[in-house]
């Protein structure tokens, strides 16, 4: 009797499946890069991301943190190849996918690429849907570090069914490769895809507006985009982060004070952080946001904790995130169209730590007292005071 249950339970062991998964260790932090798409649209080349590549490595932004470079939709040629392989476009591409992740990697970037859940890409290309052992084959041998895989021409299928198809494939494939699901929420990711992707997009895709004018814009608007993100910090963290889409910050239909709230506040979310601005003509100012230490330390913080609205009416709201060692960051953003004084009154705020905290304005760099009293700003229409608040022991 022992010996048949020892032989059934051999049996079951050898017959099981390896446990599927994704690769663990990868996005412990929120990853950070540049994304072709907020700009360049289809209009990309091996000659654009080698000019981007080159930028960012002397700009500051690799150094600071952006080591992702990302192509988006269109790179593919128009069909497979005779072995159902991807094939990069030979007129955008001339040199390939594989010395394309060569140039990157020696320039000390990762390469990221886009595909998608369906049979065609959102631009029409072929899709992964019945290739994706080969696909995730493919990207392993170009050295491939970050997917972006989306979710157009899916025709009612199982969203769960479909990336944990392309996880376990890629984690066949053997490269450590971070796993982007971008099927805009619609299936609610944030409960249920920790163990199958990196990160998830939890909204449609976003626009350089900031708040919807005209009206038809403002599905797409940051601010629209920042309301529904309200109540998911619970299911981001190391690892596993939602992620509110690629930043605008640079991009032509924001103003100054819009892109620097439009950064504070996905560094808040701690959302991934997408340049996608053309880094090749920015201004100075625009560079000293996106590379600004504090701020991307905010993001970056290793606590993992993804901040939390604690005010919000139609003039201001008021964003907290916890960070490692007890200390916080805060943002108020003025909603309004003219400037205001904010007032921060710690006492208001329930879920707000008990002690006396040091306050450091980020962007004016200057010391801005304690949380003994309400903190008090003027904050121009459309931008933040961003603060970062230190326990005194």
């Amino acid at each position: 009797m022992f010996r048949w249950m020892l032989a059934g339970m051999i049996g079951l062991v050898v017959l099981s499946p390896a446990t599927a998964q994704k690769f663990d260790g990868l996005a412990l932090t929120p990853p950070m890069g540049w994304n072709s798409w907020n700009t360049f649209a289809s209009h990309i080349d091996e000659q654009l991301i080698h000019g981007v590549a080159d930028v960012m490595a002397e700009n500051g932004m690799r150094d600071a943190g952006y080591q992702y470079i990302v192509l988006d939709d269109c790179w593919l040629a128009m069909e497979r190849d005779a072995d159902g392989k991807l094939v990069a476009d030979p007129q955008k591409f001339p040199s390939g996918m594989k010395a394309l992740g060569d140039y990157l990697h020696s320039k000390g970037f990762k390469f990221g690429i886009y595909n998608c859940a369906g049979t065609k890409t959102c631009a029409g290309f072929p899709g992964g849907h019945e290739h994706e052992e080969q696909d995730a084959e493919t990207y392993a041998s170009w050295g491939v570090d970050y997917l972006k895989y989306d979710w157009c021409n899916t025709e009612g299928a199982d969203p769960r069914e479909r990336y944990n198809k392309m996880r376990d494939a890629l984690h066949a494939a053997g490269r450590p490769i971070v796993f982007s699901m971008c099927e805009w929420g619609q299936s609610k990711p944030w409960t249920w895809a920790a163990d199958s992707a990196h990160l998830w997009r939890t909204t449609g895709d976003i626009s350089d507006v900031w708040d919807g004018e005209p009206k038809q814009e403002w599905e797409h608007s940051i601010r629209k985009i920042l309301g529904s993100q309200v109540g998911l910090e619970k299911f981001a963290g190391p690892g596993h982060w939602n992620d509110p889409d690629m930043l605008e910050v640079g991009n032509k239909g924001l103003t100054f004070e819009e892109s620097r709230a439009h950064f504070s506040l996905w560094c808040m979310l701690a959302a991934p952080l997408m340049a996608g601005n053309d880094v090749r003509h920015m201004s100075p100012e625009i560079l000293a946001v996106m590379t600004n230490p504090d701020v991307i330390a905010i993001d970056q913080d290793p606590l993992g904790k993804q901040g939390y609205r604690v005010h919000g009416d139609d003039r201001y709201e008021v964003w907290l995130k916890p960070l490692e060692g007890g200390a916080l960051a805060v943002c108020a953003v003025n909603l309004a169209n003219e400037p205001a004084e904010i007032v921060v009154d710690w006492s208001q705020f329930e879920k707000m730590p008990v002690g006396t905290f040091k306050i450091r304005d980020l962007w004016r760099k200057a010391d801005a007292g304690t949380t003994s009293e309400p903190f008090r700003a003027q904050v121009g229409p459309h931008d933040v005071a961003l603060l970062r608040l230190s326990p005194i022991p």
